[in-house]
């Protein structure tokens, strides 16, 4: 909706963009960005003092929002200049090319229409004329900022800002980066500095103790928000609120009430206004007082989306009272997404899926890429005629651009041709998509020998530094269906070497291996770094259960003899069907694919390390065997305690997830002939039938 408004910036009609903004703000007087349009311009069309009215109007509706401060600190520059018109600049620059202040002026209006590189180039002009006033500092700040160099954007304001410590402007800009990148403490202390200049900046106060609020001080914040809350005139709609806000974050719901719902009736239908009301009518028991406030804002605003979002969520999920009001969304605006989306889900929660299917198709010819309506379509497809998926699937596929969007539908499509019974091309589209994945994909860990000559056994003692569990699956176990049962049970579960913060001891690089082998590491201190760690990760003390995204034999080199007291929990499958798994559904380590042959290969190789293990007792261990129960979440949690010494775990809503039945790989026994026949062996020796 702001499309003609940005184009019109850009081409330079000034009057046409302002014709724009001003009738999109009549049609949304409480949208703040088509506000802040509407001030950039009145404030190209040389409008000053209208443009900086206009920018604190969409502050005093959306004081926490950076962009708009930004904004302000912008037109703050501009209107306090004589040569207001981009025309008037102009021609002054042609009839004296030194006059600084045009083209900063220049500078500071295209940056206010987003052209970064002309904004650059008149500030260098500028600097040429006087390449110390610090006033050029505001443009190259933005110009860094926008660039996506935020500190250093901080540094040049910081230093223009000591040689101009009084300079208004240069302070809005600090402390509108700082809010930007979310320092909110040094935005606090910067705005504070403003208001301590400028004591009556009503825009500047609200600023303060929207921060001061965020920081969790909601009564220091409503302090800070007295004078203006005194001060009827300045009192605007974003004012009561944000002080409403403030009470309800201040579990003052009595006080907030009132004020909260003031600023809805006087306009403000902005998203934190809304879930504020959402929260305080819950709360307070008062869902359908709420859901006649909304009708009435929608029956003035009928095409605001989060009017309705917010009169949805006033209703039980699946319930016929939220599809009744899906349907009236979908009805008054039907060409907005999220109503069909939400309709989509409100009539399969009913069950209606045969008019869901309707609205499926509505939104693909929509959005032909619409993920949530493909992907529905292609799982009915896959229900009622396989083949049909298939086809369709293809379809995609031939439109198609980009490794992401194909990994996704060579995903869909394998799942389909393993449904129609197509098992050799199921194979193929997902060994197409494996490679598609490798770069994002952590390389297949070097395997040990599975037998060495291990140092003894050490006696377990007391256990005085703790019993940690050590959770392994290799690629295909089901493990993740393990940990959620342990997540459910809130057990002292860590899971970081598989986040975006591992841990960075012995345990988590592939490459400890090979140095354990060429005594490039000191099996004590492996052990010890592995504890030194722990308090790091949330674990004060030993009793942990730590989730290894590998396991080797080579590791017991190290735990026989300083961690005897540890033992190894394996979540175990069929290793054929733990392969087909793999390249069916993926793994939590992301262990990439190279071929089919060659992972069936190196799951062979990581399992002879296992059998090893308990052949030869070699290191305590418990094999959890989940062939059968994948799906069953009663009964994985009833298998995890009984490991766990006769625990009683509670059963997680969804622990089975998504995956093939037990013996599905016997449907492959053609297609991955090779790589079963390399893993049929260990498979044996870990309990299995050979066929």
């Amino acid at each position: 909706m702001y499309d003609p408004i940005l184009d019109a910036l850009r081409r330079g009609a000034v009057a046409e963009a302002l014709t724009a903004a001003e009738a999109l703000v009549a049609e949304r007087p409480d949208d703040a960005q088509a506000l802040r349009w509407l001030s950039t311009a009145q404030m190209q069309g040389g409008q000053h003092d209208a443009a900086l009215a206009t920018i604190d109007r969409a502050i005093a509706l959306a004081p926490e929002n950076a962009d708009l401060h930004l904004a302000r600190a912008g037109v703050l520059v501009g209107s306090r200049r004589n040569e207001d018109a981009q025309a008037a600049l102009s021609q002054a620059t042609v009839l004296d090319p030194n006059q600084f202040t045009a083209y900063v002026v220049q500078a500071q209006l295209a940056l206010s229409r987003g052209e970064i590189a002309e904004a650059e180039r008149l500030n260098r002009l500028a600097a040429r004329v006087d390449p110390e006033h610090p006033r050029l500092a505001f443009v190259d700040a933005m110009v860094l900022f926008h660039n996506g160099n935020g500190e250093a954007a901080l540094t040049v304001l910081a230093g223009a800002i000591q040689r101009s410590p009084d300079d208004i402007q240069l302070l809005h800009a600090l402390g509108s980066v700082y809010l930007a990148r979310g320092h909110l403490a040094f935005a606090e202390q910067t705005f504070r500095n403003i208001l301590d200049k400028l004591p009556a900046a009503t825009d500047i106060t609200l600023l303060v103790a929207s921060l001061v609020g965020r920081q969790g001080r909601p009564e220091e914040a409503l302090e800070v928000l007295a004078p203006v809350m005194a001060d009827a005139p300045v009192s605007s709609v974003g004012a009561r609120s944000l002080a409403g806000r403030l009470h309800l974050q201040a579990g003052q719901l009595e006080e907030a009430a009132p004020l909260l719902q003031s600023a809805l009736a006087g306009g403000v239908q902005d998203r934190a206004l809304l879930s504020a009301l959402l929260e305080l009518w819950h709360r307070q028991g008062r869902r359908p007082e709420g859901a006649q406030a909304l009708e009435a804002c929608l029956a003035v605003s009928p095409k605001n989306p989060d009017l309705w979002l917010a009169r949805l969520a006033l209703e039980d999920v699946g319930s016929v009272e939220a599809l009744e009001v899906s349907r009236r969304w979908a009805e008054t605006v039907p060409d907005e997404l999220r109503a069909l989306e939400a309709l989509l889900a409100a009539l399969d929660h009913a069950g209606q899926h045969e008019e869901a299917d309707v609205v499926t198709e509505q939104l693909i010819a929509a959005m032909p890429g619409h993920s949530l309506a493909q992907t529905r379509k292609v799982n009915r497809l896959i229900e009622k005629d396989p083949r049909a998926a298939v086809a369709h699937v293809e379809s995609l596929l031939v439109r198609a651009s980009g490794g992401e969007s194909r990994a996704l539908l060579l995903g869909w499509l394998g799942m389909a041709q393993d449904r129609a019974g197509l098992t050799a091309d199921a194979v193929a589209s997902w060994g197409e998509r494996a490679a598609l994945l490798q770069t994002q994909s952590l390389p297949l860990p070097l395997v040990g020998p599975a037998e060495q000559a291990w140092p003894a056994l050490a006696e377990s003692g007391d256990a005085g530094n703790g019993r940690p569990l050590f959770l392994w699956g290799a690629p295909g176990s089901g493990i993740e269906r393990m940990v959620a049962v342990l997540v459910n049970a809130r057990a002292a579960l860590l899971s970081d070497r598989f986040g975006a913060t591992p841990p960075k001891d012995g345990l988590q690089p592939f490459a400890t291996v090979q140095r354990l082998l060429a005594g490039q590491v000191d099996p004590a201190q492996l052990v010890q770094d592995w504890r030194a760690s722990l308090p790091a990760r949330g674990a004060p003390g030993g009793n942990v259960i730590d989730w290894l995204v590998w396991w080797d034999n080579t590791l017991l080199q190290a735990l026989r003899p300083q961690l005897p007291q540890g033992h190894l929990l394996v979540v175990l499958r069929d290793p054929r069907d733990m392969l087909l798994e793999w390249l069916a559904w993926g793994a939590p380590s992301m262990m990439a694919i190279p071929s089919v042959d060659v992972a069936g290969a190196w799951l062979a190789a990581a399992l002879e390390h296992l059998a090893v293990l308990l052949e030869q007792q070699a290191y305590p261990a418990t094999v959890i065997r989940i062939d059968g129960i994948e799906h069953d979440s009663r009964r994985l949690a009833a298998a995890l305690g009984e490991a766990l010494g006769g625990a009683q775990l509670p059963t997680p809503p969804q622990a089975g997830g998504s995956g093939f039945e037990s013996g599905h790989w016997r449907h492959y026994a053609q297609a991955l002939a090779g790589p079963f026949a390399a893993l049929t062996p260990v498979a044996v020796r870990l309990g299995y039938p050979e066929t």
